[in-house]
């Protein structure tokens, strides 16, 4: 039987797609390309937003007119929070999908298969208790070729006031270091340089057994240590975790790509107080200054996001100010969008429009900053890990990202033998708007 995977949301649940993925495939199953093809559709759902809760029960609802005949199943964070009936005929939470083939057999081997496709998803949420248990999925092998996501943690205990993720994921809960020390080796032993280490809450890795920021570093660490791994990359970073001890221990790891993405949410202390964030802007900068110090190259990249309710003309002022303030680099904007059951819904929302509008003026914002950061590489020498090597009209090019994750593509003679996974030296020349383009120097 072939089954076909579908995913909204984030890098984790990404990874945990790809986990679903390596599970059907050791039962024997096939991976399909489209869904009509598909015996079995998967879809990962994803519930951070009111606008990704109707995408996930829409996506649902797509692929059941697409394939009728075929057993649809619904897993991830929108499985846990949606009321009502959506068209699934398996639904999975956040805490039991590592038993999706079990779920899945269970259901082609049961009269279920003849009733009608609409399953009721829980109409409550679930409790939010002091610690889940991390739900281990083994060794996972990402479809990528170079570069590899691993997950290390689960779940949040922060509660910012638009979240719903903790009662959708539940409190921290971490995964073994024997357990991320088998998948890294696993990965190392498939041709994979680079890692690229993901959590909900990745610097609350260690939280829930009473560990603190270095419990995360003793996992970079080991992951530096690993023959064949060349490269590490972090996922989102909390600012207040951002201690001068714990940057310093990181400058001091082999291979860790000088790209930040330190979690902002908003330039404006009053918007931040009302998010619940622990932080303010004033402890944001000296949290980028210690890092610029240790890292001066580095790309320094967060979130925002635009319309919060309450949200004056002067507090997104204060927001796009302060992004050439703190020197960001480049930024994922996002439109607030009303999540029930979270503490800003109740707060008093902004006109219709009003954050579209934001969101224009900040993407615009983040296009202009990335183009001078990229250009700022040019007549600089980097290393290239290749992710793609193209042949055009008798030229070969590597394309792949520069540590500081800038995209380049890199001219290489004829005669030289590169491969994807290579590593190779490359003199860059000019920048195409955020593309920086070179000339080979060699290959390591």
């Amino acid at each position: 039987m072939k089954v076909y995977f579908y995913t909204l949301g984030c890098r984790v649940n990404q990874y945990e797609t790809d986990a679903a993925r390596e599970l059907f495939l050791r039962r024997g199953y096939e991976s399909a390309d489209d869904p009509e093809d598909a015996d079995i559709i998967v879809v990962n759902t994803c519930t951070v937003t009111g606008e990704a809760d109707r995408k996930s029960r829409q996506h649902l609802r797509k692929m059941a007119r697409i394939r009728p005949d075929a057993v649809i199943v619904a897993m991830g964070c929108a499985t846990e929070m949606t009321e009502g009936v959506v068209e699934a005929d398996v639904v999975l939470g956040t805490r039991d999908k590592n038993l999706i083939v079990d779920k899945t057999e269970e259901f082609l081997s049961s009269a279920a298969l003849q009733e009608s496709r609409e399953r009721a998803f829980p109409t409550t949420r679930p409790e939010v208790t002091k610690s889940d248990v991390y739900h281990d999925f083994g060794t996972v092998l990402s479809p990528e070729g170079t570069r590899a996501f691993i997950k290390i943690e689960d779940g949040c205990d922060a509660f910012c006031s638009y979240c719903i993720i903790p009662f959708a994921r539940g409190r921290v809960a971490s995964r073994s270091f024997e357990s991320i020390k088998e998948e890294v080796s696993f990965l190392a032993s498939k041709g994979f340089r680079e890692i690229s280490v993901s959590g909900i809450h990745l610097c609350s890795y260690g939280k829930d057994r009473g560990e603190d920021i270095t419990a995360l570093y003793e996992v970079l660490k080991m992951i530096s240590g690993t023959e064949g791994i060349e490269r590490i990359r972090l996922g989102s970073l909390e600012p207040m975790s951002m201690t001068p001890s714990f940057i310093d221990s990181l400058r001091d790891l082999k291979g860790l790509c000088p790209h930040f993405h330190l979690s902002l949410q908003s330039g404006s202390d009053t918007v931040l107080k009302r998010m619940n964030r622990k932080y303010d802007t004033r402890q944001y900068l000296e949290r980028v200054a210690l890092l610029r110090e240790a890292f001066p190259s580095m790309t320094l990249t967060t979130d925002i996001i635009c319309g919060f309710p309450g949200e004056t003309d002067a507090e997104f002022d204060e927001t796009v100010k302060f992004v050439g303030k703190a020197g960001i680099n480049r930024i994922h904007v996002f439109p607030y969008s009303v999540r029930e059951g979270t503490r800003a819904a109740q707060m008093e929302q902004l006109p219709a429009g009003t954050a579209k509008k934001r969101v224009a003026v900040l993407t615009e914002v983040s296009s202009a900053a990335e183009r001078e950061h990229a250009a700022s590489f040019t007549g600089k020498t980097r290393e290239v890990l290749a992710e793609k090597v193209i042949f055009e009209d008798g030229e070969k090019t590597v394309e792949g990202y520069i540590p500081e994750y800038v995209r380049i593509r890199v001219k290489c003679p004829s005669d030289v033998s590169v491969e994807r996974g290579d590593i190779v030296s490359a003199e860059i020349t000019e920048c195409d708007g955020t593309v920086l383009q070179s000339r080979f120097l060699g290959k390591r």
